[in-house]
């Protein structure tokens, strides 16, 4: 029996190998990231929410194919990539504290649009 090769066909992203642990470690340290910043900030209640459904499919659904319909947001290797991008992201925003209010009060007007 011949080896098959999966190729992604996307420019430098790389087939990946065991990508249900992959994506299972991202999600599990996204929740440990999101679970320190406060429960009624919105980043965490948002991205809480759409990181727990995506890794239930991951858990569940050994299939990749069906991992990708159900999700529908990509290749599995695009998936791992924006599980990467999101803790990168999720550590600045613990890091930048969005949820905190404002040092000084906005300039009025600041977000009507158009003036």
């Amino acid at each position: 029996m011949a080896a098959v090769t999966r190729v992604t066909g996307r420019t430098g992203l790389l087939p990946a190998t065991n990508p249900h642990w992959k994506l299972t470690i991202l999600y599990e340290k996204i929740l440990a990231t999101l679970s320190k910043m406060p429960q009624e900030a919105g980043y965490r209640k948002h991205t809480e929410a759409l990181i727990k459904e995506r890794e239930h499919i991951v858990k569940t659904e050994p299939d990749v194919a069906k991992v990708e319909a159900k999700i529908n947001n990509g290749l599995i290797e695009e998936l791992i990539l924006q599980a990467s991008r999101e803790l990168s992201l999720s550590r600045k925003m613990l890091e930048w504290k969005p949820w905190q209010p404002l040092i000084e009060e906005a300039p009025t007007n600041q977000w009507k649009w158009p003036i």
